[in-house]
């Protein structure tokens, strides 16, 4: 009994590993997922901003369930969502609007640029961020500020609640 839940486990380990691994040097040609120079197909415009760090455009893609979502915010505060192939506004609330602004004036854009996100692996989940002619990944480290309002922006728009009411 032992010797076979020895070879289950033996065969489980090797399916999750064989699952996880990087095939490039398989000899096969790796495909366009694997390859970190392919770019996503919708990535947020670099924008123009007002004095308020606004209008700001966030993005997240890919990932192990498929995001597909885009959140433009404009200088009123209203979030125009695409979310699960399905569109919508909402007024984002003042306090968190506020919270958000900051956080995009925290950043200096200019030496942000423009760098298009890339897959970097399999299943990767891009969130890019473009605000006052940037755009980058979240996980740039000159876009820390943004990292927590971003992700409560994407929670909150893509779901409306207590943060972002429907228009």
């Amino acid at each position: 009994m032992k010797n076979i839940r020895f070879v289950l486990l033996a065969a489980a380990a090797g399916l999750i590993l064989t699952g996880c691994g990087d095939d490039s040097g398989a000899g096969g040609t790796p495909s366009a997922s694997n390859n970190p120079s392919t770019p996503i197909a919708s990535l947020p415009s670099p924008s123009t901003t007002t004095g308020t760090g606004l209008p700001l455009t966030v993005s997240r893609t890919g990932g192990f369930a498929g995001f597909n979502d885009q959140v433009v915010v404009g200088t009123d505060g209203i979030a125009s969502v695409s979310s699960m192939g399905k569109a919508g506004k909402c007024k984002l609330e003042t306090g968190f609007l506020n919270t958000l602004t900051d956080a995009v004036k925290q950043v200096d854009w200019a030496s942000v640029g423009v760098t298009k996100p890339t897959i970097r692996h399999p299943d990767d989940m891009i969130i890019a961020v473009s605000a006052s002619g940037g755009l980058a990944r979240l996980d740039d480290p000159k876009l820390k500020p943004l990292v927590a309002p971003v992700g409560t922006l994407l929670t909150e728009a893509t779901k409306p609640g207590n943060l972002c009411k429907p228009v």
